[in-house]
């Protein structure tokens, strides 16, 4: 696996803090804060009470003492643990256009990450492959932004394999508080869903999988030396075969609605990256739902 040199790791940051810092302002400031709720409510003050208000909000002893009725009022309180749970496994090392998925994850938590910062939260990071890879713990500030970036763009793995159940347990273990985990990953990993659900139950946890268009989709190039990068078993394959591509695609199709039924059964949200795909578009898309859903 190449890593990139000091200087060009820097380029690469700045330009991914440029970039996503623009979207942010312009488009996720606020369907960010109003995508998530935050940890519970607080006192605000005591105002005399309306017609519509909830009499269970009235205070009796401030009502007793002026001789008229006064409600209490709460706001929430904003404050969230933001938990980026990243797949560092070697299937990220791979993509055939535009970018390495581990580019796009990097794109992707960039965002997020700076989304997060916006609002006053605490970011936190946990990479693993089929053990813990690296972990930061919750902390505000834009410098753990760029933490959290240079660690997805420079961190050189030391296990090729993925373990998304060992992931989901350390972190059901390692979190505290109710946190908002987005959990990155390609899901090409089985046996996981135990954990995970355990995981969901006690967080806000969000799947966002990232995939390279062949994957889904085999392209019609002829006889291709496939590699898979975590066993490094290798095949050769015919995509010119018709009814091959056509049966691949099938079982993904498939294998991605069992997905999303199982992510749906633990209450998680599910988001799909493509490679062709633009990630703000998705991500648009999922705070816009997310807000809708929170105002019924």
């Amino acid at each position: 696996m190449h890593l990139l040199s000091t200087a060009d790791l820097l380029r690469k940051i700045r330009r991914l803090e440029i970039s996503t810092k623009n979207i942010v302002n312009e488009i996720f400031s606020g369907e960010y804060h109003s995508s998530f709720k935050g940890q519970g409510l607080e006192f605000s003050e005591v105002r005399e009470y309306q017609a519509g208000d909830n009499y269970r909000d009235i205070d009796w002893n401030v009502s007793a003492r002026l001789g008229l009725p006064f409600v209490k009022k709460y706001r929430e309180t904003r404050e969230l643990i933001v938990v980026f749970l990243v797949d560092i496994s070697a299937s990220q090392f791979s993509g055939t256009s535009y970018a390495l998925k581990k580019e796009r994850i990097a794109e992707i938590v960039a965002t997020l990450a700076f989304s997060a910062v916006a609002n006053g939260d605490r970011c936190s990071l946990i990479m693993y492959s089929d053990s813990l890879e690296k972990f930061l713990p919750p902390r505000k500030g834009h410098n753990r932004a760029l933490e959290i970036i240079r660690e997805i763009l420079h961190h050189e793995p030391h296990s090729k394999l993925t373990s998304l159940s060992a992931a989901c347990e350390y972190a059901s273990k390692i979190l505290g508080k109710r946190a908002v985990v987005f959990l990155l990953s390609d899901f090409l990993d089985s046996g996981y869903e135990k954990q995970m659900a355990i995981l969901a139950k006690k967080h806000d946890l969000i799947a966002l999988q990232v995939l390279d268009d062949s994957e889904l989709d085999l392209p019609k190039a002829g006889v291709l030396r496939f590699i898979d990068p975590e066993t490094g078993r290798a095949e050769y394959i015919n995509t010119a075969d018709a009814k091959l591509r056509q049966a691949y695609k099938a079982n993904i199709n498939i294998e991605q609605e069992k997905l999303k039924t199982t992510l749906k059964a633990m209450g998680c949200d599910y988001m799909l990256f493509k490679n062709s795909d633009s990630f703000v578009r998705v991500l648009r898309k999922f705070f816009k739902g997310r807000s809708r859903r929170r105002q019924r």
